[in-house]
């Protein structure tokens, strides 16, 4: 463990250890709590749902919402992803092949971090609410323009997280500037659709009429939340939900650019063994998850760039963590880009990209680190991912398609990338792709 001090000489302890994470997400897990800042700061675009809640609360939630994401419920959604995911790689195509009004040669490059969040969006509604938001069909869609507004921060936003280290949230949230009244008004958009949604399956239900099990209807048939309950949730899915892996295809399409040969390959199997999107053919599960390069891809670049690098603890009481003494009150920093490149847990190579460390006799689900402690992406114990295997499947989909169809390149090989930072870390301004249609698939 490290000891520092943070802003105002707070005390803080960053926990690098496989037995200390173990302690703080498995055996010790309800001692160690969300920070108000966190809370305070993120609560309103996420809602207080089941992200941000805390002791036997959160048992209660997780308890009644896991039916929507038991295993055997996740493989029925493989084909709604592959679907997505085709009818974006279908519109991204068409981007790509339209002539410019002055009939030009159309430009090849597009913004991938803008058509990963649409088709995550729509994703998330389709297996989640059980309806399709139409993001990819139209990107100046009301939710998806609503998210795009908060979740592309600027400076002032930006200078109001630095004021959070001196003024907290819930004094700096109603300060009468334009930011605020920006995420003001995107937080009744979203609770408002929320609220529609859940009236109209309200009724279905009522009617005993016959609905996809999803979130939503897990979630009322529980008969454990209340309206403002369910508003919580479903803004907690809703963003939460299509933001990270959103943010994971975009380091995907960067990362398989920088890495020609390990695209290529991935390519070459994904064709062996998957029909083509265009052929109308469905998939299952097992298609996908038969697939060792595939996953192998798709894990690495889970472990290299984690869409949420950094999370937060603050200790509820006085505690220990490795037989330390841990003050309350005490935050503990939770970092997966430190944990999953770090060389003592990974090797020599932690800081490569190598999707090869999770093939062979027992890799598959370590890449060959000696602890699941190691990938720290989903978190672990009571407090992991409860969308975890959703969002595996739903990356890998999004993947097979993606790079089934296109070559991806960096229109500027050498570009060093800002990164920007929020509920998730991809790069600042979005990522420019350019698409080359594969053809023979």
């Amino acid at each position: 463990m490290i000891y520092y001090r943070f802003a105002f000489n707070s005390e803080r302890v960053l926990v690098t250890s496989p037995k200390g994470l173990a302690e703080v997400l498995v055996h010790k897990n309800y001692e160690f709590v969300k920070p108000s800042t966190i809370r305070d700061g993120i609560g309103r675009i996420l809602g207080i749902g089941i992200l941000l809640a805390e002791g036997d609360e959160h048992r209660r939630q997780r308890k009644l919402l896991m039916p929507a994401f038991h295993f055997r419920h996740v493989k029925d959604l493989y084909r709604v992803f592959w679907a997505k995911a085709q009818e974006a790689a279908q519109a991204m195509a068409a981007e790509v092949q339209q002539p410019t009004p002055s009939g030009e040669k159309p430009s090849s490059v597009v913004e991938i971090a803008n058509w990963a969040s649409r088709a995550t969006l729509d994703i998330i509604g389709i297996a989640g609410m059980g309806k399709d938001f139409g993001a990819v069909a139209n990107p100046n869609s009301e939710l998806n323009a609503t998210y795009r507004s908060i979740f592309s921060p600027n400076a002032v936003a930006r200078f109001l997280q630095l004021l959070g280290l001196i003024i907290p949230f819930s004094v700096l949230r109603r300060l009468p500037i334009k930011r605020n009244l920006e995420v003001d008004e995107a937080a009744q958009t979203i609770k408002r659709i929320s609220r529609d949604i859940i009236q109209s399956k309200r009724q279905y239900l009522e009617k005993n009429e016959r609905t996809e099990v999803d979130i939503v209807s897990v979630a009322l048939e529980s008969g454990g939340f209340s309206d403002e309950d369910l508003v919580n949730q479903m803004m907690t899915f809703l963003a939460a939900g299509h933001e990270t892996t959103a943010t994971s295809m975009t380091w995907a399409a960067y990362l398989l650019a920088k890495h020609p040969d390990v695209q290529r390959r991935l390519r070459e199997e994904i064709r062996a063994n998957l029909p083509s999107p265009d052929s109308g053919a469905q998939i299952t599960a097992t298609d996908i998850d038969r697939l060792p390069y595939l996953n192998a891809v798709c894990n690495e670049i889970l472990r290299f760039y984690a869409p949420v690098p950094m999370t937060l603890r603050n200790a509820d009481r006085d505690t220990t963590i490795l037989g330390k003494f841990i003050p309350k009150g005490t935050t503990i920093v939770l970092a997966p880009w430190a944990i999953n490149t770090s060389k003592e847990l990974w090797g020599d190579d932690a800081l490569e990209f190598n999707p090869d460390r999770w093939i062979g006799t027992g890799r598959a689900n370590t890449g060959g680190a000696d602890s699941n402690y190691s990938f720290l992406t989903f978190l672990h114990g009571p407090r992991s991912c409860i969308g975890q295997a959703f969002a595996k499947a739903e990356f890998a989909c999004l993947v097979a398609v993606w790079i089934g169809k296109f070559e991806m390149e960096l229109p500027d090989p050498d570009v060093e990338l800002e990164i920007q930072s929020g509920i998730t870390a991809r790069p600042k301004g979005g990522l420019p792709v350019k698409l080359t249609i594969v053809d023979g698939w």
